[in-house]
């Protein structure tokens, strides 16, 4: 099978499916820098409102994965193009049974590895690539089982989703950042760390802005937050904006 053909059921569902009362799932469109707990706090959320995760990045890091092993050069925009109709991949979208697979192979892991992060950057910014992926993240949204969807990363409040009814910037100061980032990878040195959380920022900011929330997203910073406080703000934020669209607000 493509990808395309996988696309219709990324999700797992061993978590209770729920009816869609407005006649759809409820999407929770997560953006923000890297180091802000997107993928965490997200994954977190979906946990605690019974509803599915989508994260967006890794998918194009399995894309990335999948170029390098098979030999080809994600800095080669036609390459990457060529690529896509055999790129076979799944990701789970269960918050309690996570997975990403490219054909057999599970990359859950393997996509976090340095030579991965490396060139992700190189697809993500291919503009047919974001449209092709576009188009399979808004798929899985709206056939998801779940009551609703938190679906995170790079421009899903603008681009990939711009009608959703709940849309959140989470951001954090660069310095909580990196110290977060920091905490997470271990082996490294503070100063790689900060140096390529920027270089992050910097190749990510060619792509969409990231660091300012456009009209009608609601920001939550998070710089003096910890993670429970963070996750509670979001729910917060999805429990208001429901509440306000299904009174027509």
């Amino acid at each position: 099978m493509t990808g395309a053909q996988h696309a219709g059921d990324l999700h797992t569902g061993s978590a209770a499916e729920a009816s869609h009362a407005d006649g759809g799932p409820v999407v929770v469109a997560i953006d923000g820098p890297a180091g802000s707990g997107k993928s965490s706090v997200s994954r977190a959320v979906a946990r605690a409102l019974g509803f599915a995760y989508l994260d967006t990045g890794a998918s194009y890091r399995a894309l990335s994965w999948d170029l390098l092993d098979r030999g080809i050069d994600p800095a080669h925009p036609d390459a990457v193009l060529g690529a896509l109709d055999d790129f076979d991949f799944r990701i789970g979208t269960d918050p309690d049974d996570y997975f990403v697979r490219v054909g057999t192979t599970d990359v859950t892991d393997a996509i976090r590895e340095p030579r991965v992060t490396g060139v992700v950057s190189l697809v993500a910014r291919i503009p047919e690539v974001r449209r092709w992926l576009n188009e399979r993240f808004r798929g899985i949204m709206s056939s998801t089982p779940f009551a609703g969807i938190v679906a995170e990363g790079r421009d899903i409040t603008t681009v990939v989703a711009p009608d959703a009814p709940v849309r959140i910037l989470l951001t954090a100061s660069e310095e909580a950042r990196m110290g977060r980032r920091s905490q997470e990878l271990t082996s490294e040195s503070a100063a790689a760390v900060g140096e390529a959380l920027r270089s992050r920022d910097k190749a990510d900011s060619r792509v969409v802005d990231f660091m300012n929330a456009a009209d009608g997203v609601t920001t939550v910073d998070s710089t003096e937050l910890d993670f429970d406080q963070t996750v509670a703000a979001v729910v917060q934020v999805v429990h208001t904006q429901t509440a306000r669209t299904s009174h027509g607000g």
